[in-house]
């Protein structure tokens, strides 16, 4: 059938956001290594900068955008449509994480992380739809996370907003059956990107407590961030509609189906240091 028909990337465009660093930049590389055009959509303006002038090839964009900004992401995909002739894939890698426990967060954390995570995710893929109809094939791969699978202590918001995400991604791809769109999760794990170190935890917790938990969890991250942007690109050209990186993915899954109910059990003590936001430093 023409909707499974893979990819031509070779002068066509793919938007992705959260280019300016992180995996979204390694996957800008990558599609433009492959002949491919790039929309780069991230709010860090040098970042952009950088990241455009280091790629081959030529026709690629740069676009400042806060992606919880509603009209701001409608101008930004008339911008992309105006240059781009053929915007045939949108991968969405924007994000952010927020470590904290119930007691310890505000809902104004909650909210901004569902913001970033989730709404900015809906809100380019709905302003981007109408452009990808138009071609005679596109695909649209959403970055999840082993948390849109098992949501751990000590990441309410965060596991809140993948969940979101990987529903919004499944109730898209039927919504969009039978026509020319394709939709896709990709579900990260133990990928060394700096989004936990980096990440927000909540105002109520002990920085030194935080930094502790960040950097036990990115201690357990063995896949490098050129290797999972090739299998996120691969995913997009071959129109997957649910793609594992890393061997705690395929895991997590596995046990999230053997045992949905009882399945912190098993991870509890792998994770024991990455989510302990309360015991102290020297406790």
């Amino acid at each position: 059938m023409a909707k499974n028909k893979p990819l031509q990337t070779r002068d066509k465009t793919t938007v992705i956001t959260g280019a300016a660093s992180g995996m979204g930049a390694d996957v800008a590389r990558d599609i433009a290594r492959r002949g491919g055009r790039v929309a780069l959509l991230d709010r860090n303006e040098e970042g952009l900068a950088a990241i455009l002038a280091s790629l081959p090839g030529t026709g690629h964009t740069a676009h400042l955008i806060d992606l919880t900004d509603d009209d701001a992401v409608v101008t930004v995909a008339a911008d992309i449509e105006g240059s781009h002739a053929h915007v045939q894939a949108l991968i969405t890698c924007a994000g952010s994480s927020m470590l904290g426990n119930i007691d310890q967060l505000s809902m104004a954390e909650m909210r901004w992380l569902m913001d970033v995570n989730l709404w900015g995710t809906v809100n380019i893929t709905k302003a981007l739809i109408p452009a990808m109809r138009r071609e005679s094939a596109a695909h649209i791969t959403h970055l999840v996370s082993i948390y849109g699978l098992a949501a751990p202590a000590g990441r309410i918001p965060y596991a809140m907003s993948k969940y979101a995400v990987r529903g919004f991604t499944e109730s898209l791809r039927h919504e969009l059956e039978g026509s020319t769109v394709t939709v896709g999760g990709v579900y990260p794990a133990g990928v060394k990107t700096g989004i936990i170190l980096h990440g927000r935890y909540a105002a109520a917790l002990d920085p030194a407590i935080a930094q502790r938990a960040a950097h036990a969890q990115a201690k357990m991250y063995h896949t490098e961030p050129a290797d999972a942007a090739r299998t996120i690109v691969d995913a997009t050209v071959n129109r997957r509609a649910r793609t594992f990186i890393g061997r705690e993915a395929r895991l997590v899954d596995a046990i999230t189906r053997i045992a949905p109910s009882h399945y912190w059990s098993a991870m509890r003590k792998t994770l024991r240091e990455a989510v302990d936001t309360t015991t102290p430093i020297n406790g």
